[in-house]
């Protein structure tokens, strides 16, 4: 990392152009500026850090929002006058709520991950009023018995065919969500058993 801030080619106004991209869905998420100092705050907190240009000081991503970027890779360009972020976001990106700067929506995987982060979020500083607060703070025995009633209603749905289906199992995949946070699961041993049974399964014919 000590290369990055020793190669990286500031402008004239001292700063250098930083891509954010989303480490997961490999989206764009936004374009900032950052000065030496942002630069080595982002390699050093592992958290991004940019120069706002209109302002004219050093701001923190999420300070205020609560929507940081969790830094897992920071890269220079060819020519050492741009850098490459690669973050897991915590919520949205752009300062309009939206995902990415660009009108990018993410996919169900890029769904699926910023959820789990804002959740892990709930869990870490459980604000008041929250619900997923509520069930932390509840503790394992009521998120499996919620787990239990929302994988009942998703069964319900489904055998009365009354269009409830998609909402059913949209609330049974968050609490499931919150399982495995709360279990200390991620989505990347998830992703990896799934990938290791489909390598097991290619090549077989399907009977």
């Amino acid at each position: 990392m000590n290369e990055i801030l020793q190669n990286a080619k500031f402008g004239a106004d001292g700063l250098i152009p930083a891509v954010v991209q989303d480490a997961r869905t490999r989206e764009v998420l936004t374009v900032a500026y950052m000065n030496k100092e942002a630069l080595e705050l982002t390699i050093q907190k592992g958290e991004t850090h940019f120069w706002s240009r209109s302002r004219q000081q050093l701001w923190h991503k999420g300070e205020t929002s609560g929507n940081f970027q969790k830094v897992i890779k920071v890269s220079l360009d060819c020519d050492k006058d741009a850098v490459l972020v690669e973050a897991e976001p915590v919520g949205p990106a752009c300062h309009t709520g939206a995902y990415s700067c660009f009108g990018v929506q993410p996919g169900l995987e890029g769904i699926f991950q910023e959820l789990y982060s804002v959740i892990e979020q709930r869990k870490e500083q459980r604000p008041e009023g929250s619900y997923t607060t509520y069930l932390f703070n509840s503790g394992l025995d009521k998120i499996l018995k919620k787990v239990g009633e929302e994988a009942t209603e998703t069964i319900v749905a489904a055998k009365n065919d009354d269009g409830r289906l998609p909402s059913e199992t949209s609330d049974l995949l968050y609490h499931l969500l919150v399982l495995l946070v709360e279990r200390g699961v991620t989505l990347d041993e998830i992703s990896r058993e799934l990938k290791e049974r489909r390598a097991a399964t290619k090549g077989t014919k399907i009977k």
